[in-house]
């Protein structure tokens, strides 16, 4: 998980969602309480007012105001609302009933005539409180100062509800954005999972080459992996040259040397004859088993495809004309229009050894089955002849060796069939018959 890149964008885009809305959500409760102390101080600049207007100095300078703020809060004791004015001259003051027997303390005086905000300072109760004041000076020269306050808690309990309804919401839309950047990303790294398909089709010979279209980004990549396919077609197509050039030198040579073998026979020399004739077939296996490899190179395409029934009718059509072939019966079972996913020919190149083989031990009849089961063609030729041991079947598998070790063989073996199988994604097993020897390849359907 940790080396996805989905995974690593998500988690960065993830964090700073988080980030990004808690940021937002500590700037929107610091606004709103600016807006909620605004309003409340323009209220509080509202009762301030009629409180201004409600006071008045009698005739022997006694500070008066006559009741005007209604608000029942302000007749309650310590309810957080509360007003107060003093007579500047004298220090004597009015107050509201909430305050009871406390004063408002506030800092030094404003100027005459100004309206002065005090946001916070220390209430009757000892609760922080937010206040507006102003200092009057009326015709007959008197001086005093109104005072409206508020308990600030009424701001606190405002934002801490309004936290409480923002919350949600902030989570909310984190996790649409969280959803949204995930989606965004996944068709971000869609042409990624493309190449990816693209490049698991190559290796499975799906295909030879990446066929997408890529975004601007990832286009440059494909386009040199195609570049390298192509380079490593042209380098297995030059060492396939260079292997049948090879096998098609050697051949010459064997043909001199077999005329030479002839004439050693002839002059009574049959023991030499019969050693370097038999070095020679080894020769000539190895160099058909190198011609019929390099055939298969650079590889086959997954689009290669063959009417089973008839490349097992023609195979048996010509083992039947062979000397071992006119003493067997032959039985095939093959569905008409059964199709395997291989080149005609490769087919016939794999069918022609197993059905000479099978021919060449059987007693007195060879059998071909093809069907398909789970996605993949199955062929199998068994014969009633003796079969193989156990422990030889191994080592007939391997590179090299031969499962036909009597003479006339073609000498391509059971490793040419194995490594034709093998470039076409297969697998080639043998089981005993009871009797003889069954021997079965099974071929993938690829996409």
């Amino acid at each position: 998980m940790g080396n996805s890149i989905r995974f690593r964008l998500w988690l960065a885009a993830t964090i700073s969602i988080l980030v990004a809305l808690a940021i937002a959500g500590a700037g929107l409760r610091y606004l709103f309480e600016l807006h909620v102390e605004r309003r409340v101080v323009g209220e509080l600049t509202v009762d301030l007012n009629e409180l201004i207007g409600a006071t008045t100095f009698a005739s022997d300078g006694r500070l008066v105001v006559t009741p005007v703020l209604t608000d029942p809060r302000f007749a309650n004791p310590l309810s957080g609302y509360y007003w107060q004015v003093e007579d500047i001259a004298t220090g004597s003051f009015e107050r509201s009933r909430s305050l009871w027997d406390a004063k408002l303390l506030l800092p030094a005086r404003s100027a005459s005539g100004g309206l002065r905000t005090v946001e916070e300072f220390t209430g009757p109760g000892g609760e922080l409180c937010i206040a507006v004041e102003r200092t009057i000076i009326d015709a007959g020269g008197h001086s005093f100062r109104a005072i409206v306050a508020e308990d600030h808690r009424t701001v606190e309990l405002s934002v801490s509800e309004y936290v409480r309804d923002l919350a949600p919401a902030l989570l909310m839309l984190a996790a649409v954005l969280m959803a949204a950047f995930f989606i965004q990303i996944t068709i971000g790294l869609a042409p990624l999972e493309t190449l990816r398909v693209a490049v698991r089709n190559v290796i499975a010979q799906r295909m030879a080459r990446l066929d997408v279209v890529a975004p601007s980004e990832v286009q440059p990549l494909a386009d040199e992996i195609n570049r390298l396919l192509d380079a490593q077609e042209k380098a297995l197509s030059r060492a396939r040259s260079r292997a049948t050039d090879l096998a098609h030198g050697l051949k010459t040579p064997l043909q001199v040397l077999s005329a030479d073998i002839r004439a050693l026979r002839k002059k009574g020399e049959a023991d030499l004859a019969d050693e370097i004739e038999k070095s020679a077939g080894a020769i000539r296996r190895h160099v058909e088993r190198e011609l019929a490899r390099a055939r298969l190179a650079p590889g086959v395409s997954g689009k290669a495809s063959c009417l089973v029934s008839d490349v097992v009718a023609g195979v048996v059509a010509v083992v039947k004309r062979t000397p071992s072939g006119k003493q067997l019966s032959f039985k095939m079972d093959v569905a008409e229009d059964l199709t395997a996913p291989i080149d005609e020919g490769d087919l016939s190149e794999i069918l022609g050894n197993l059905v000479e083989n099978a021919a060449r031990y059987a007693k007195s009849s060879v059998r071909v089955d093809a069907s398909e089961a789970a996605g993949e063609v199955i062929v199998t030729v068994a014969d009633d002849g003796q079969g193989i041991a156990d422990t030889d079947r191994e080592s007939a598998l391997s590179r090299g060796v031969q499962l036909d070790s009597r003479g006339g063989s073609n000498g391509l073996g059971l490793a040419i069939v194995s490594d034709i199988v093998e470039a076409y994604g297969g697998r080639l097993a043998m089981a005993n018959a009871d009797p003889g020897l069954a021997v079965t390849i099974s071929l993938p359907r690829h996409g």
